[in-house]
């Protein structure tokens, strides 16, 4: 392929890249105007302006008398995401169920791009409110449904991802040495249930337990509330007990659906 090929592809790359970035100011920030976009991004502030109309145009921003926000057909593109995942459905209504049971916060994380991503949360009577929210990213080495998800992988698979990710500290209690970590995912695998004992947020424990469909590892269904209720047996016996049967049925369900 000569120079003149390549220069195509390379401009076609750095275009998305921009927009992503450019996108990603305006979800940040409230109603930002074109300013505030130029101001925060390393672009002029003519093609700043030029991508965001190009996003109007198709729907993903809208240009408003206070600034820009994000379109309403990210909605229907956050939704296509999520049915994509085998038995998105299925795990919506079992954290449901999980969180009107335990009257604690539950929630259903998978996997993408070495990072944990919430598909599913539901939050019981006293549960708390303390994540990010749908489609947030966290670290899987920091949180109980990470860890099951880590640990249910072959040992090699948890490596290559966790090479890829900086063990960063989220509170004193996160695990950030290699070494414990992997002894930690080998507790996990044996026991079926992972632990986040203030390891993601201070004051929040969390156990966790993987959704396998065949080989695959689909998912996670994990409960978290505050440290001083879920502590002891609780904590160590009788969620864990809960969760792992609830993760069988699902784990059924989903591959008999």
């Amino acid at each position: 392929m000569t120079d003149t090929e390549e220069e195509p592809h390379q401009d076609h790359v750095g275009a998305a890249q921009t927009v992503f970035e450019i996108v990603e100011r305006v979800r940040s920030e409230d109603s930002p105007t074109l300013s505030d976009v130029a101001r925060e991004v390393p672009y002029a502030k003519s093609t700043v302006f030029r991508h965001l109309q190009t996003l109007e145009s198709l729907g993903l921003v809208v240009e408003r008398s206070d600034g820009y926000q994000l379109g309403l057909r990210f909605l229907q593109l956050s939704q296509r995401a999520c049915r994509s995942h085998p038995g998105y459905e299925l795990a919506r209504e079992k954290v449901t169920e999980i969180a009107t049971e335990t009257g604690e916060r539950a929630q259903y994380i998978v996997e993408e791009h070495g990072e944990a991503v919430y598909l599913c949360r539901a939050v019981g009577a006293r549960g708390v409110r303390t994540d990010p929210g749908i489609g947030s990213r966290i670290p899987l080495h920091s949180t109980a449904a990470g860890k099951a998800i880590l640990a249910a992988m072959t040992a090699e698979r948890a490596a290559a991802i966790l090479e890829k990710q900086p063990l960063a500290a989220r509170t004193d209690a996160t695990i950030t040495d290699e070494q414990y970590l992997f002894e930690t995912l080998e507790r996990g695998r044996e026991r079926g249930y992972s632990l986040n004992r203030e390891e993601n947020v201070s004051g929040l424990n969390a156990v966790g337990v993987p959704v396998v469909v065949g080989d695959t590892v689909v998912g996670a269904l994990s409960v978290s509330g505050p440290s001083h209720r879920l502590t002891g047996d609780r904590l160590t016996s009788e969620l864990p007990d809960y969760l792992l049967g609830a993760a069988n049925e699902l784990e059924l369900n989903v591959e008999y659906a």
